[in-house]
């Protein structure tokens, strides 16, 4: 289909907060062609008497099961296949799914339909530029360098086999454990050798405490309560019993501070202790100064949305929930999980978490559309320099050539990266003119408000 046809098959009428109704005509010789595509789809499943099976002419089909038999099937596989292009061509700015009413079917008939869309609403702005924000503070303490460079000897830590004493807080030990309930054992109650290190809160609150001064081999009764809000519902708030017997106790042991470690650590060669803790406090400042970069963005960000005035369709807000429970299912995706799995785990499904999201949608919304707005007015432009350069970013990101990025991209995905581009500077100018002028609230002062 060309241009011109798009031109004239599709037709836009303005509705009241920011929604348009697209009407789409297709032709009824696309149309029948699409009920014949059905019909050849699903013959080889159509039976009738005194037909074999898949042999049973359209014509009888439709005498037996009425006419419209393949129209619902043709109707949405037009609708999948032409409403992508029509939207684009109707011009307008769709930033929701669409709401589908058929106006008219039939054979050798036009096939119209309609689609309701929310597209951007107008977006007044207030104050963007000079915001008032939170100064922030980068200075880097030596208790600050200290427990960075903790960590890290924390981490090289390793276990020996202790024998000669009784278990004390951070050991890692081997147990075996028979947990009841007023005399009765329970399930997930019993466990041999389970490892265990002291002081990880990994057991029920009290567990781990009471096992401190325990000696190998003899046993040791625990009681505990279980949490009021406990997984196991049987279990909630009710006292236990557990006899328990140490099986073994390994003592870690963490590294000295010397040269010989910090020279492991450091990308210097030759390094002292002294360039340790150069080196970790260069990490933690600029790590401070992104995280106040960051800061600095949103809030800047939450003073625009809240001094702009703008109407977000509804139908936009509940595109971008379903888009974000995409973006986690994803992620559950990548850690094994379904989005399924986890609804059956925390008790939740798709409409409770829409909720719990909505807010952040609205909020994803409202930024994106002050930021474009902000970059209309300021006249903000993406350069093919820009580009070039955030291409170099994803080649090196993703260790490819830069030719081989470009490869990926199409028009349409070069398009976005250009706006993308441009709200970032949008962004930038936003967070560049804004003066840190603010004192950091306290939390007594956070409470308050």
């Amino acid at each position: 289909m060309n241009e011109e046809k798009y031109k004239m098959s599709v037709k836009a009428e303005k509705l009241e907060g920011s929604m348009v109704k697209l009407t789409i005509t297709e032709s009824a010789e696309d149309f029948d062609k699409a009920i014949e595509k059905v019909y050849q789809k699903q013959k080889h499943s159509i039976t009738a008497p005194g037909f074999r099976k898949g042999k049973v002419p359209m014509a009888m089909v439709e005498k037996l099961y009425g006419e419209g038999v393949f129209y619902e099937d043709a109707a949405n596989d037009m609708i999948n296949s032409t409403y992508p292009e029509e939207a684009e061509a109707s011009g307008e700015e769709i930033t929701s799914s669409p709401k589908i009413g058929v106006e008219q079917i039939g054979k050798g008939r036009e096939f119209i339909y309609t689609a309701e869309v929310a597209v951007k609403p107008p977006v007044t702005l207030g104050k963007y530029k000079d915001i008032d924000v939170t100064k922030h503070d980068l200075t880097v303490t030596d208790e600050e360098v200290m427990a960075e460079i903790n960590k890290e000897l924390d981490k090289s830590a390793t276990y020996k086999d202790v024998t000669d004493r009784e278990v004390k807080s951070g050991d890692e030990i081997k147990l075996d454990y028979e947990g009841s309930v007023d005399g009765v054992a329970f399930d997930g109650g019993k466990a041999s050798d389970a490892p265990l290190t002291i002081g990880s809160g990994s057991f029920i609150p009290g567990f781990e405490e009471q096992l401190v001064g325990a000696k190998i081999g003899a046993e040791k009764e625990i009681k505990v309560t279980f949490p009021e809000h406990y997984q196991s519902k049987d279990l909630e708030g009710k006292e236990a019993t557990f006899k328990c017997k140490v099986n073994s106790i390994r003592e870690k042991v963490v590294p000295e501070l010397d040269d010989e470690f910090a020279d492991e650590k450091c990308e210097k060669d030759g390094a002292t202790v002294a360039d340790y803790k150069e080196e970790v406090k260069a990490q933690i400042e600029a790590k401070k100064i992104d995280e106040a970069k960051t800061d600095k963005e949103n809030e800047a960000i939450e003073k625009i949305i809240e001094d702009a005035k703008i109407e977000i369709p509804e139908a936009m807000i509940n595109t971008q929930v379903e888009q974000m429970i995409d973006e986690w299912g994803q992620r559950f995706q990548q850690q094994g999980l379904s989005l399924e799995q986890y609804f059956q785990y925390t008790g939740s499904d798709r409409k409770k978490m829409g909720e719990t999201l909505k807010p952040e949608a609205e909020k994803r919304i409202k930024t994106r559309l002050c930021l474009e707005q902000i970059a209309k007015d300021e006249n903000i432009k993406a350069s093919d320099e820009d580009y070039e350069a955030e291409i170099k970013k994803m080649a090196d990101q993703y260790k490819m050539e830069v030719e081989k990025v470009k490869g990926f991209i199409d028009e349409k995905s070069k398009e976005q990266m250009m706006k993308d581009i441009e709200v970032q500077k949008a962004l930038d100018l936003v967070a560049d003119s804004a003066k840190e002028t603010l004192e950091k609230k306290s939390e007594d002062d956070k409470k308050e408000d």
